[in-house]
């Protein structure tokens, strides 16, 4: 069982917020581009920090942990899985808060940015609302 220890944090971090999706409607899985979009920059950068790291034998991972499948540059599938799990649920955590609180980012695709009527920071250029 202790090989499975790593992807059974990553599922219980996944457990914890899926409510989160459910009970606030978040929509953050009924956007799977948007999504990809905010995981993959941290996707690429921290594998291959870890790539690197590995090869110069900065550090390891146990394999009495892990499920032992390990990828090309020694980074075991746990690891990559974690990129994206952790992401995920931090992409939950902050649109429960966008939800519950009302706050605006600018991204919710109504077509209305910053200047344009309707929205809520500022009045049509020409002085319309």
């Amino acid at each position: 069982m202790g090989h499975l220890s790593y992807l059974a944090v990553l599922l219980g971090c996944l457990v914890a917020t899926a409510p989160l999706e459910l009970l606030l409607r978040t929509r953050v899985y009924a956007r799977p581009r948007r999504l990809a979009l905010a995981i993959a920059p941290v996707l690429v950068v921290f594998v291959g920090w870890d790539m690197y790291a590995i090869a110069r034998g900065h550090w390891d991972f146990d394999p009495r942990r892990t499920t032992g499948i390990v990828l090309p540059g020694g980074l075991p599938l746990d690891e990559v899985l974690f990129f994206v799990v952790v992401p995920v649920c931090a992409v939950l955590a902050l649109e429960a808060v966008r939800a519950v609180t009302r706050w605006p980012a600018g991204d919710e695709g109504d077509g209305r940015g910053p200047g344009q009527a309707g929205h809520p920071r500022g009045r049509h250029p020409r002085g319309r609302r």
